[in-house]
Order: C-alpha cells, then sequence, then structure tokens
C-alpha cells in the first residue's frame, strides 16, 4: 500500500496514462537525487526502469514515493547560505566609517570657525 495522500494523481487517478511530461520531470528528480547521494545505483536503477516502463500514473506510485515531493522553486542565489557568512548576513559586517567620522569633524570645526569669523566682522 502506498503511503502517498489519497490526493496524490498517483493514487486518486491511478488509470490515467503516464505523459512524457511526467516521465522527463521524474527522470530529472531521479538523477538529481543519485547525484546528490540520497539513493543508491541499485535502487537508481529500479526506479529508472519503473518510470519508462510505466503505463499508468498508479505504476510510478513507488517512483514517486521514494523521490518524494519535486521542489516547488528554486532558491535565489542570495538566499543561499555560503559557508563564509553566518545565516542571515548578506554581506560582511562593518564597523564606522572613518573617512564619514573625519567628514562630520571637519564639518563642524569649518561650520564654527566661520561663524566665529563672521561674529569679528560683525562686532568691527
Amino acid at each position: 500500500m502506498s503511503n502517498l495522500p489519497i490526493s496524490s494523481k498517483y493514487r486518486s487517478t491511478p488509470n490515467e496514462p503516464v505523459s512524457e511530461q511526467e516521465r522527463s520531470q521524474l527522470s530529472t528528480q531521479l538523477n538529481q537525487a543519485f547525484t546528490e547521494g540520497r539513493i543508491d545505483q541499485e535502487t537508481y536503477d529500479s526506479l529508472l526502469d519503473e518510470i519508462f516502463s510505466a503505463q499508468r500514473l498508479g505504476d510510478l506510485a513507488n517512483a514517486v514515493e521514494v523521490l518524494g515531493k519535486p521542489p516547488t522553486h528554486n532558491a535565489p542565489a542570495i538566499v543561499q547560505q555560503t559557508p563564509s557568512g553566518r545565516p542571515g548576513e548578506l554581506a560582511e559586517a562593518r564597523g564606522p566609517s572613518t573617512k564619514l567620522t573625519l567628514a562630520l569633524v571637519g564639518g563642524v570645526v569649518g561650520a564654527m570657525a566661520l561663524l566665529a569669523i563672521l561674529l569679528v566682522l560683525l562686532l568691527l
């Protein structure tokens, strides 16, 4: 008995014919699982035979159960974690800029000097 939910098309409509798109999707998923090491060579060969010999969706239930649900999306590269960064960090954390600090101090000193000059000129 399959552990797939009854709402799965492989259980709810097991007598429907298998489309080439379905075969292609499952074989791609099978190749990816084998490449990632989630299944061994014997399982790979067995499931590959099942996928390409299946006539009806019900014949694919075992392969779908072993492979699991295909991802519904690809993770964007910016979201994927890199070993160098901590989770949630997109860029390396930086301290305050010394250029900005110097510019602010210089601006304040310059403004005070200008005010002092204007005050001297007004008092003369």
